[in-house]
């Protein structure tokens, strides 16, 4: 079997796949319960150049979504929850895609991957701070191994990252393979292989904004709902120019052969 396919609990995408070669692999052993994993209630304040990051992608994803009409949802620290017997553990992903969707979709407040309908993530990001620069890099990966997200990206756009085992990395994408264990297969600058959404993922603007794109060299972007509306808008003035210029070369023409293009 394929060491890239998803875990098989969890349902079949239809966003497509691949394949990407293992930069390394690591083994998390299942964990005991840590208070560390506790979900806290309080709503921790992000950084304005986080936040930035964290919506590029969430919109980039959302769009997705809404032009494909997929049957997902993408969601902004929605609390993932994997254990019934200890319902405040869990992880918080700054982006996560979460396909299929739950029964609730928008209006979903916590995944509880024990109730019907609900499924770990497709996708998850999370995005490095400066207030816990190691977080990311240790903790995160050892949390998703414990649940059956399918993908999990971290992204260090300022590269303040431990410098541990080669680090500090501006991508890391962790992939589930079929025995469900989770595993890096890219740690680098990109571009990075994203085995669940058929796609690749580039650091732009200096490292600091991810794009999705369908080709590695970064010539076809996924288009956020707003960058779709100025590309609609900027070909419709584009049309109307030709058409113009198409009766402006009408009336000349009309003009030469002695008729008068506004006479009734």
């Amino acid at each position: 079997m394929d060491r890239n396919s998803r875990s098989p609990r969890h349902p079949k995408s239809s966003l497509g796949g691949g394949r990407v070669r293992a930069a390394s692999r690591l083994r998390l052993p299942a964990e005991a319960v840590r208070e560390e994993w506790i979900l806290s209630e309080e709503k921790v304040p992000e950084s304005r150049p986080h936040d930035r990051a964290a919506e590029a992608v969430f919109a980039q994803l959302d769009a997705m979504v809404k032009r494909t009409r997929k049957d997902a949802v993408v969601c902004r620290n929605l609390a993932v929850r994997w254990d019934e017997d200890h319902p405040t553990l869990g992880v918080d992903p700054d982006v996560c895609l979460l396909d299929p969707a739950p029964p609730e979709r928008e209006e979903i407040e916590s995944l509880r991957l024990w109730e019907k309908g609900h499924f770990a993530p497709r996708v998850a990001v999370e995005i490095v701070s400066a207030g816990r620069p190691g977080k990311d890099y240790s903790q995160s990966p050892e949390k998703y191994a414990e649940n059956e997200t399918v993908e999990l990206w971290v992204f260090d756009p300022k590269l303040i990252g431990p410098k541990s085992n080669g680090g500090p990395f501006r991508i890391q994408v962790w992939r589930r393979d079929s025995d469900g264990e989770l595993w890096r297969a890219y740690a680098g600058n990109g571009p990075a292989w994203s085995n669940a959404l058929g796609a690749w993922v580039h650091a732009v603007l200096g490292g600091h904004m991810l794009r999705i794109a369908n080709d590695k060299a970064g010539t076809s972007w996924w288009l956020t709902r707003e960058e779709e509306e100025r590309v609609a808008k900027e070909q419709e003035r584009r049309e109307k120019e030709r058409a113009q210029r198409r009766a402006d070369r009408l009336a000349a023409k009309l003009r030469e052969m002695g008729v008068d293009p506004g006479a009734e």
